[in-house]
């Protein structure tokens, strides 16, 4: 399979767990298929495609409604999170965070002369840091988070 990724140990357990108590609980016969395909490439031990975005829309609203930590606990969390983070979606996230932490850097040393987080819509901001001649804006929202601009 290509783009394959490869699901084992306790991010097995968790994932498999998770994908049939949903399944068991899912109505509508297309998801619950979705979803018993899903259950069997899991099983299988890798996953990609479709079961992939599945399996990624299933961590996501676990790993936000806090059920996956209510059911499995910590490290039953933490497992959630290191095979969502080798996901596509997981892995954008992660490298939206690096984009971001490398405009924030271009911050070090320089004293702040301004920060200002501003609303722009339902769970969706804007964070501005200015610090000396350099201003970078940052967008937060569902999608996680973006640098907007970096100016001088």
């Amino acid at each position: 399979m290509s783009n394959a990724v490869q699901v084992s140990g306790p991010s097995r357990e968790v994932a498999l767990a998770e994908a049939q108590a949903v399944r068991a609980l899912a109505s509508g016969e297309e998801y619950r298929a979705r979803l018993a395909d899903l259950v069997a490439a899991i099983d299988d031990g890798e996953v990609s495609g479709e079961d992939a975005e599945t399996l990624e829309g299933l961590l996501e609203l676990g790993l936000q409604s806090g059920r996956i930590r209510a059911h499995y606990g910590p490290g039953g969390e933490q497992a959630a999170l290191s095979l969502y983070r080798r996901l596509p979606r997981g892995a954008e996230v992660a490298e939206s965070a690096r984009e971001v932490t490398a405009a924030l850097r271009a911050l070090e040393g320089r004293e702040l002369s301004s920060v200002q987080l501003t609303a722009i819509g339902p769970g969706a901001f804007t964070l501005s840091v200015s610090a000396g001649e350099l201003e970078v804006s940052l967008r937060l929202d569902r999608q996680g988070a973006r640098v907007a601009s970096v100016s001088a």
